[in-house]
């Protein structure tokens, strides 16, 4: 279980904040410098080197928006310029990729990020500019909300690269696209000039996601331990049935892949923060605004205590908690993570994913007037520290990568294994190393006292 540190808060992590960014910024060149556009997006690392790995084009976003961030953490103009313009160069295809679920990781990354430091004044006004990011987002909202399975009294989703009948835990972070283009007044319009809410399609697929992909210790089967996350859950269309969970990176359907526990987390912990904002006449008749507060409360408490019960001390947990080779590490949850051992691999990325997710819902909750708010920042600051100091930054200017020790498709075998060793370890991911950007940003924001790191529109 995690052990959180009482005493610690933001300031306490100004240096390796400062350290973090001061490590970011060559590695961020030298993917720039060898990255080679015809061979698809950087994925993650091999022997230290970013490599890409096609499944779907997921990452590209993060690749930019990671230099959109550096520019927002050291004002260096050169990285502004290189996010600035690999955006307008290479993201235009995923505004209207109609084959994945994946447009919050690429566009808001990108196009949200320019638009919001525009709004917040770090970079210079410019009418035409701005409207360009605004028509992006706005599009990649609605086609993001066109992949949907309508499951009639039971729900709707917005489903995955697997097909309409699949609906994937990663996904409720991707619903940052439907929120900015909602925010920009925006809708999708359908057959017969059919006018689709974002918004309320959004609420939606939240509300499915949180019945069938989290648990919440109810009986529902013989694995229901609250928290736990199914990484997909699989629907009969015929009749929009529910008929089982399954995973596609996961060890088993009746264990938790820990990306996908902390892909829920940090999603539903932002969105608390945008429907905290919101006006009580934009939810509709089927969902009131304390309706979902409390179902997006209650879904991140639930994964946050998983979280904080399932983890190693320092709060890096091993890639699925039901991983065989767990078991020939004994009591590994009594102590801290060992990225080094010879039988299971730790996932930093998603540690530094749930990091954010709890710090935010801490915070929400805090302001909220919950005592128990303070817990969850306090866990979210204490994986932060963890994972922006060795083993987990990498310092090694050869090496591309910030945050190692991340693993992509464990079950596929698609991690590099180093020479001598029997399981990945030592690599990053383009997620990862863009989520320690994201986490670093918000935490600065804290120690600064400056604008409230969001991803939405104020």
């Amino acid at each position: 279980m995690m052990k959180i540190d009482d005493k610690i808060n933001a300031q306490s992590l100004a240096n390796a904040v400062k350290k973090l960014f001061e490590v970011t910024g060559e590695k961020i060149l030298s993917i720039d410098k060898t990255w080679d556009p015809g061979r698809g997006s950087p994925v993650f690392t091999q022997a230290g080197k970013y490599t890409s790995k096609g499944w779907t084009e997921w990452t590209q976003g993060f690749q930019f928006g990671s230099a959109i961030l550096q520019f927002e953490a050291t004002g260096d103009k050169k990285f502004l310029e290189m996010g600035r313009n690999r955006t307008l160069e290479h993201m235009a295809s995923h505004l209207t990729h109609i084959g994945v679920h994946d447009h919050g990781f690429n566009n808001v990354s990108t196009y949200g990020n320019l638009l919001r430091l525009m709004n917040c004044g770090k970079i210079q006004e410019n009418q035409w500019e701005r409207k360009y990011y605004e028509l992006a987002l706005k599009v990649s909202g609605a086609v993001q909300a066109s992949r949907w399975t309508d499951l009639g009294a039971n729900g709707g989703y917005v489903y995955s690269f697997n097909g309409p009948h699949s609906l994937f835990a990663d996904t409720v972070r991707s619903l940052r696209a439907l929120t900015v283009s909602h925010q920009l007044g925006h809708l999708l319009m359908g057959e017969r000039d059919r006018k689709v809410n974002l918004f309320h399609r959004l609420l939606a697929h939240a509300e499915t996601t949180s019945r069938y992909n989290v648990y919440f210790g109810n009986g529902r089967d013989a694995y229901d331990i609250r928290g736990r996350v199914a990484h997909e859950s699989i629907f009969n269309l015929n009749d929009g049935s529910y008929r089982c969970p399954s995973t596609q990176q996961g060890y088993s359907p009746f264990s938790t892949w820990t990306r996908g526990l902390a892909w829920i987390l940090c999603g539903y912990a932002e969105q608390l923060e945008f429907l905290s904002g919101t006006p009580e006449a934009e939810f509709p008749e089927s969902m009131n605004k304390a309706q979902a507060l409390e179902l997006f409360t209650n879904t991140a408490s639930a994964v946050s205590d998983f979280f904080i019960e399932h983890s190693p001390t320092d709060g890096i947990p091993y890639w699925d908690t039901g991983a065989p080779g767990l078991a020939k590490l004994g009591n590994y949850n009594d102590r801290p993570a060992d990225p080094y051992n010879a039988h299971e691999p730790v996932d930093s990325s998603a540690a530094v994913i749930a990091a954010q997710g709890l710090i935010r819902f801490g915070k929400f909750l805090t302001e909220s007037g919950k005592q128990e708010g303070a817990r969850y920042q306090k866990a979210g600051l204490t994986v932060a520290r963890t994972i922006f100091e060795e083993p987990y930054l990498s310092k090694d200017p050869s090496h591309q990568g910030t945050i190692l020790h991340a693993v992509y498709h464990r079950p596929n075998g698609w991690d590099y294994v180093p020479p001598g060793k029997s399981i990945p370890s030592g690599e990053s991911c383009m997620w990862g190393d863009y989520h320690a950007l994201e986490l670093g940003t918000l935490i600065r924001s804290l120690i600064e006292n400056q604008t409230y790191h969001k991803f939405f529109l104020d």
